[in-house]
């Protein structure tokens, strides 16, 4: 249970940074605000917390191992999570947040050779450097807080999660021209429509 706790704190914490590093390069690179929350409510990309969480789970033990070690695994790794998120997203959704098909020696455009060696750099960085300090900034928490923190966090998680799908469901019923059919549904219409999904899925909502 305690390595529960402790990864989802990384998954909220890197979950967190990856939204405002997306916000930021957003600002350099294209001078306008994108909202790439993974959720409707609060400052949550999942993707840099999935990767946070399965870059842990797969450099742990090799950690105090060579940078060339732990790179090979970061490369294959990270790939092989790419892809598979890529699906997902495609999957679920009906369309992925990025397309690699330009790029040099790519597969089915989900994945590349140019962000695969960027995975294995990513793997050294954070096994070596980022974790560690993580790691030292949640043993600074009360115990009994620690656990009651991420509880809490969880279930309002959960819970985003779930009113995040009924936002999407809705909207698509409302791009059909389907009328709501209470207030609930006409408060989502004002607020999460397809406008907002669309800036929130970084123009690939459909």
């Amino acid at each position: 249970m305690k390595k529960f706790y402790k990864l989802m704190y990384i998954f909220i914490i890197s979950s967190i940074c990856g939204y405002f590093i997306e916000f930021i390069w957003s600002l350099i690179t294209k001078g306008i605000f994108i909202n790439h929350s993974a959720v409707v409510i609060g400052p949550f990309n999942f993707a840099y917390g999935i990767c946070a969480v399965a870059l842990t789970v797969l450099l742990y033990k090799f950690r105090n191992d060579s940078f060339l070690k732990i790179f090979l695994i970061g490369f294959i790794g990270g790939s092989i999570l790419e892809y598979i998120m890529s699906w997902g997203m495609e999957l679920v959704l009906g369309f992925t947040a990025w397309d690699y098909s330009n790029m040099f020696l790519n597969i089915n455009g989900r994945i590349c050779l140019l962000f695969s060696i960027f995975w294995g750099g990513l793997g050294i960085l954070w096994i070596k450097i980022i974790y560690p300090q993580i790691d030292k900034l949640l043993k600074k928490i009360n115990p009994q807080m620690y656990k009651i923190i991420v509880i809490c966090l969880t279930i309002f998680l959960v819970f985003d999660i779930i009113f995040t799908i009924s936002c999407v469901m809705r909207a698509r019923e409302a791009d059909k021209g389907i009328q709501p059919n209470n207030s609930y549904e006409r408060l989502l219409d004002k607020t999460f429509n397809s406008k907002y999904l669309k800036n929130m899925f970084n123009n690939n909502w459909k």
